[in-house]
């Protein structure tokens, strides 16, 4: 039995906030850091990234906020690019078969991930890698060794796949490679500890399973991070719904008014999983969420600040802050409305959709339904609206979104 010294119990405490530590628990963690810190051997901790689209979220840095405290404490954070895992596409929580990626998409996703990555944690010192090198490289025999380590009752247990073939819908081959492939990753790169979303554990548990088969004595830890939800407090925060997503790549504006958009029932979750707090912090926002006398507004404009200060700095929360107070609060418009050359005639549909302002027509139609469009303040109710006006208007969609029509 090892004696494990307080100082490490606390440090495992700290950085496993709101995670779930498998298996072992908090003490197994305790163990491998004071093991770590005893032997001078920093842990090798796995963070496997498939570029599958260009931009990250907030959702994402709940897990690049534990590789940032890992390096706090000396850890290597070994970033692995999916190369080859990409062009399979990860079935988890999937309905469907994942489209796969061409090579040069996911390298060109990849840099735009490093760049938005740099905001959160020190990718200078990670060690970065693409599980294409090894996994490209591999021969048929050495691809029917890594797949004789599980069977297919084993795989038919996970969620998705079960679900899928009770269903009808079909399984392809080639699905079930990815978590094997997720799982020789953390023997390539002899991880100590891997982390994933929850929706990670069946392939995160597997990276064990495969160490153990190829030899490793002491296997990987897994931490599983909870999945936010978006600004709809229903959906996970994802780019499949922009709606309700918040991008690292969002301006200040749009961050800091899409973070006041929250429903009060998040605003614990996102102080807990995307900011610094301490736990008598985060206590004493609970408590305050209670009290009757207490307006959430307040506790949402103190949560909109810290996380749009973090990625834009002071200035940019300041500012943003200030506009949403002159815009939501003062019922005023923006300083920076950009202004639209406009054909007459232009039909609302489609200029929303070649604005960005929404990311289809179908969209469009819908924000139209639920009064989120209006010119000069006046909702547009129809759908076959088009544009007719003597100077110029101002054109409106949802909350944050305006544009300066001129001829």
């Amino acid at each position: 039995m090892v004696d494990i010294r307080e100082e490490f119990i606390e440090q495992a405490k700290r950085i496993s906030r709101g995670a779930e530590v498998l298996p072992g628990g908090i003490e197994e963690l305790a163990v491998k850091l004071q093991h770590a810190k005893d032997t001078n051997t920093p842990l090798r901790v796995k963070l496997g990234m498939d570029p599958t689209r260009p931009d990250l979220h907030l959702g994402h840095t709940v897990v690049m906020r534990k590789l940032r405290e890992f390096q706090k404490l000396g850890h290597k954070i070994v970033l692995i690019v999916g190369g080859a895992t990409a062009m399979v596409g990860d079935p988890s929580g999937k309905s469907e078969t994942r489209p796969s990626l061409t090579k040069e998409q996911v390298e060109e996703n990849a840099k735009s991930y490093f760049e938005q990555m740099a905001k959160v944690v020190d990718v200078t010192k990670a060690e970065v890698t693409n599980n294409a090198d090894w996994l490209h490289a591999m021969s048929f025999t050495d691809l029917l060794k890594l797949a004789g380590q599980m069977t297919v009752a084993q795989m038919m247990t996970r969620d998705d796949f079960a679900k899928r073939y009770a269903e009808g819908r079909p399984i392809s081959v080639h699905e079930f490679f990815y978590p094997l492939m997720q799982a020789y990753d953390s023997v390539e790169i002899d991880a100590d500890i891997e982390l994933g979303g929850t929706d990670q554990r069946f392939n995160t548990l597997l990276g064990r399973q495969i160490q153990e088969a190829y030899g490793k004595k002491y296997p990987q830890m897994v931490m599983l991070l909870p999945i936010i939800e978006g600004t709809d407090g229903v959906v996970k925060m994802s780019k499949t719904y922009p709606e309700h997503c918040i991008s690292l790549t969002d301006s200040a504006n749009d961050m800091f008014g899409k973070l006041m958009s929250i429903p009060d029932t998040l605003i614990v979750k996102y102080y807990s999983l995307l900011t610094d707090v301490t736990e008598e912090e985060l206590k004493s926002i609970e408590e305050a969420l209670k009290n009757p006398e207490i307006n959430p507004r307040d506790l949402k404009l103190k949560l909109a600040y810290t996380i749009t200060e973090e990625y834009h700095g002071k200035d940019g929360a300041d500012k943003a802050q200030a506009e949403f107070i002159n815009v939501v609060s003062n019922k005023g418009l923006p300083s920076d409305i950009p202004e639209v050359k406009v054909e007459q005639g232009k039909a609302i549909l489609d200029l929303l959709v070649d604005l960005n302002f929404v990311q289809s027509k179908g969209e469009a139609k819908r924000l139209i339904q639920g009064g989120g469009v209006k010119i000069d303040g006046e909702k547009i109710a129809d759908m076959a609206y088009t544009l007719n006006f003597a100077d110029s208007v101002i054109l409106q969609a949802g909350k944050r979104k305006y544009a300066k029509l001129i001829k």
